[in-house]
């Protein structure tokens, strides 16, 4: 009988290494740069990251996930084989979202705005982290097993590399008791590869069963936290326009700028009544100046770029004829880049510095604090209209430090957001202390900046003076000829006493509203 041949062995698929992907929408190369920008422009979204990975494998990639669901017009999911499948409960999470009834609010508010749909992924990933933190959905148990898929999965690459490192070491050694030593050892990484794909499929499967029974749970959470974020997102969005009018300035910020804006304005009461006090207090304080120097004359200057009509160069309106050129026109009134003449006159030549004191101690708790910051922020606007450089001082009791800041140190004209929200939330509360902040106020009256500057002082009057200090301080005064403005903040208790030993002119809250109010608004 002829010998039976030998079956050969088919030959070994190729191993499929495992994906390097982790997030589950697909998304193009200018969505990746518009969240990656926001997240370089925005500390919160940075910080909600680390946050976020200490408790979920791929919490980066999940945020960046809600953020093209939440931006993108076209939602391409990839298949599950293209995943790593530690990013199982991303999917989940993205799915419940998905299909939730207040998706597709939370979408109309959001798609394609680069702020908005950063705001809303900011604020949905917070409260994910709060509930993951809280445990009301995953255990320390199930979130130890999403990290251990994790560690297999890099086990698994671990004994890849060796095999490969193994079959490359195989074809360059040329003895046969290497090449035999070489086998045995690929034998056994062969193995040990095997058990670790086995071993992670073993563990994949059975988070996805976790995860199906999980499902229900986290959806009733998740739609908890979206209706809170959609409530949040409104408010936001409309105090974050407030504030843009408010400060004069803000609707060319950058979008991880205007995200930070609606971050600190979700759900805080205390800026809403502020700017809407702000809003009414600068309306009156305009008007009052522009009562005041509608008279005033002016001379043309310079050319700048603008959109001004009645300032516009002639040459500017001829272009209105011109059916191309009209487009240009309008595209360029929009962009404020039209061509007019600036005018000089008695309004714009402006006056010195301004140095505002803040009194932020626990008797200026409440309605006063909001009275007291909203003229700060008044005087700010004026400041900043009049090319001003503009300071200010928040005080309570000896030994809390002054927040000292400068709001416009680089432009006059340009304000600093962040600044002024943080004046805005700042209140130290504890005792009053007069000397120092004036003390201080004195110092930044020295220096090359601020000179020829003029002081505005804002308190409910309830603290004492030395009478040597105060005699120091007025010769001070005299010396450098500088004007001191108190502000009294006669809502509810205050004294007027303290303030009569160092103020040149008095005016309370209540003569703000009426003629006297261009003792502080027009004169100072």
């Amino acid at each position: 009988m002829p010998p039976k041949r030998r079956k050969t062995p088919p030959p070994k698929q190729p191993r499929k290494p495992l994906p390097q992907n982790s997030t589950w929408i697909e998304s193009d190369a200018y969505d990746r740069r518009v969240y990656h920008q926001l997240r370089s422009e925005s500390s919160s979204l940075a910080e909600l990251e680390n946050n976020g990975s200490t408790f979920l494998p791929h919490f980066p990639s999940l945020l960046q996930d809600l953020f093209c669901l939440l931006f993108k017009y076209n939602i391409i999911f990839l298949k599950d084989e293209d995943l790593v499948p530690s990013a199982a409960f991303n999917r989940t999470l993205l799915n419940d979202l998905q299909q939730s009834n207040l998706y597709s609010i939370l979408r109309e508010l959001t798609l394609l705005d680069e702020a908005k749909a950063g705001l809303c992924t900011l604020l949905l990933g917070e409260g994910l982290v709060a509930v993951v933190k809280s445990e009301k959905v995953l255990t320390r148990r199930d979130m130890l097993d999403l990290w251990d898929i994790k560690k297999q999965e890099e086990i698994l690459e671990e004994k890849r590399e060796e095999f490969e490192e193994a079959e490359k070491l195989s074809e360059m050694v040329p003895s046969a008791d290497g090449k035999k030593n070489l086998a045995r050892a690929k034998e056994r990484l062969e193995g040990e590869l095997d058990g670790a794909e086995a071993l992670l499929r073993q563990k994949a499967r059975k988070q996805k069963e976790e995860l199906g029974q999980l499902e229900a749970k986290l959806s009733s959470h998740l739609q908890g936290e979206a209706i809170k974020v959609a409530q949040q997102l409104e408010d936001a969005a409309e105090q974050a326009e407030q504030w843009s009018v408010t400060l004069g300035s803000g609707y060319r910020s950058p979008p991880g700028r205007k995200l930070e804006l609606g971050k600190r304005l979700a759900g805080n009461e205390k800026l809403k009544k502020l700017a809407q006090m702000v809003g009414r207090m600068k309306f009156h304080a305009l008007a009052l100046r522009k009562k005041i120097f509608e008279r005033s004359s002016e001379e043309v200057l310079e050319v700048e770029r603008g959109d001004l009509l009645h300032r516009l160069l002639p040459h500017e309106l001829l272009t209105l004829h011109h059916p191309v050129l009209r487009k240009d026109f309008q595209r360029r009134f929009l962009d404020q880049e039209l061509l007019q003449y600036s005018l000089r006159g008695i309004e714009e030549k402006g006056k010195g510095p301004m140095v505002v004191c803040l009194d932020g101690s626990s008797s200026m708790a409440g309605e006063k604090e909001i009275w007291s910051k909203a003229v700060t922020l008044t005087l700010l606007e004026i400041a900043r209209r009049q090319r001003r450089p503009f300071r200010s001082i928040c005080f309570s009791s000896e030994d809390t430090p002054l927040q000292i800041l400068d709001m416009n140190p680089r432009n006059p004209y340009e304000v600093e957001p962040e600044k002024v929200l943080d004046l805005a939330e700042y209140f130290p509360g504890g005792g009053t202390d007069f000397e120092k902040p004036l003390d201080a106020a004195l110092d930044c009256l020295k220096k090359s900046r601020y000179k020829k500057g003029d002081l505005v002082f804002i308190t409910d009057g309830e603290c004492q003076v030395t009478p040597q200090w105060a005699e120091t301080f007025r010769t001070e005064k005299e010396k450098l000829g500088f004007s001191l403005f108190s502000i009294l903040i006669d809502v509810g208790p205050n004294s007027l006493g303290t303030l009569k030993e160092f103020s040149d002119r008095i005016t309370t809250i209540q003569q703000l509203t009426g003629d006297e109010a261009k003792d502080i608004f027009i004169r100072f």
